[in-house]
């Protein structure tokens, strides 16, 4: 796409490759390495910032990707990419950059387990999905940076500014854990996120003549959608089904407030 031209890590998806490679490298051998023999660093508050921070930017690219095509024409169905000058058009590729961009600020969510000396938390499913993203989203910024193949990142905004809602009330201490109820359903709400992108870009199967610019992309999303719905589905069972996530005095049967 020549509108993208000089546009920040876009000349080149080698910048993305090694940025996600030397985290992969970070979060599953250097960092717990550093972190053996220290004490796990006190980030409550920094935390605190950058959850809610991440709210914010994530309504922000609601609202935008919203105006610039799924609240104002976009039928749902065989959207293609407007690859004009267009003031709605330029939206949508500046909302689908400032997302490509967003992948690698959440990065930051594990380098905060591994400072915190969390190394539970980073999971294959976890660095996996951090890793993916940000890779396979430059592919979709720089050649098809609209359509239908933005759907699912409208629905991740969404899921996200509840997501980081709940890390960031988390985040605010142990008083606060009353409030914490709801996280089996915000696990269901990821899987309903995952439904409905498998959903949507199913209909490739069904849909005759959509002339969609990069059909690949189609596939690659669908494909997507469906791995990630089965890994999440296989979390979902060993985290709640199995009861392996749930605090430890709830599965003892006392609750916290005893």
């Amino acid at each position: 796409d020549p509108r993208l031209e000089g546009w920040p890590l876009m000349s080149s998806p080698f910048p993305t490759t090694f940025i996600i490679g030397t985290y992969i490298y970070f979060v599953t051998s250097l960092g717990p390495k550093l972190m053996e023999n220290k004490k796990p660093f006190e980030l409550r508050q920094i935390m605190g910032f950058y959850n809610f921070s991440v709210v914010g930017l994530s309504l922000y690219m609601t609202y935008e990707f919203l105006m610039s095509g799924w609240a104002t024409g976009y039928s749902f169905r065989c959207d293609i990419v407007d690859y004009s000058r267009s003031p709605t058009a330029l939206r949508m590729v500046r909302t689908c950059w400032l997302y490509f961009f967003s992948k690698f600020i959440e990065l930051l969510d594990t380098i905060f387990f591994v400072l915190r000396k969390k190394n539970n938390q980073v999971t294959f499913l976890h660095v996996f999905h951090h890793s993916i993203m940000p890779w396979t989203w430059w592919f979709g910024v720089k050649f098809a940076a609209g359509g239908l193949g933005t759907f699912h990142a409208l629905l991740n905004c969404i899921v996200h500014v509840v997501m980081y809602t709940y890390y960031g009330i988390c985040s605010l201490g142990p008083a606060y854990y009353k409030y914490l109820w709801w996280k089996k359903y915000m696990t269901t709400i990821q899987l309903v996120q995952f439904i409905m992108v498998t959903v949507h870009i199913g209909q490739i199967y069904i849909m005759d003549d959509c002339q969609y610019q990069y059909p690949i992309f189609m596939f690659i999303i669908w494909l997507y959608g469906s791995m990630f719905l089965v890994l999440f589905l296989h979390f979902w069972y060993h985290a709640y089904t199995k009861g392996q996530r749930l605090p430890k005095m709830a599965r003892n049967g006392i609750s916290k407030d005893q």
